[in-house]
């Protein structure tokens, strides 16, 4: 096999593998943002009057074992408007979920 081929395939299988990576990640992501609505659901944080603190909200200065994604998946809910953030730093949900969702 030439030198070039054996480039281009290397090139390939590094985009393939970025590609996956990022796929893993996303999914990781909306399993988390999933379970961040769900645990708001349970504990009925539907409004400021009943917004609860998470305690995965604050960032972990002992950060061991695997990456934790709800931080960052609250982090997203925030800004695209489906949960909301008190001025205490307590959190409810904005949106309700409707069927299918």
């Amino acid at each position: 096999m030439s030198e070039n081929v054996q480039i281009a395939i290397g090139i390939v299988i590094l985009v393939v593998v970025f590609i996956l990576t990022r796929i893993v990640i996303m999914r990781k992501m909306q399993k988390a943002a999933a379970r961040l609505i769900q645990d708001l659901e349970k504990q009925g944080a539907v409004d400021t009057m009943s917004a609860v603190e998470l305690p995965y909200a604050k960032p972990n200065v002992l950060r061991v074992g695997l990456r934790d994604y709800r931080a960052k998946a609250l982090e997203y809910l925030v800004s695209e408007g489906v949960i909301g953030q008190t001025e205490g730093g307590k959190y409810y949900l904005l949106a309700t979920r409707g069927p299918g969702r």
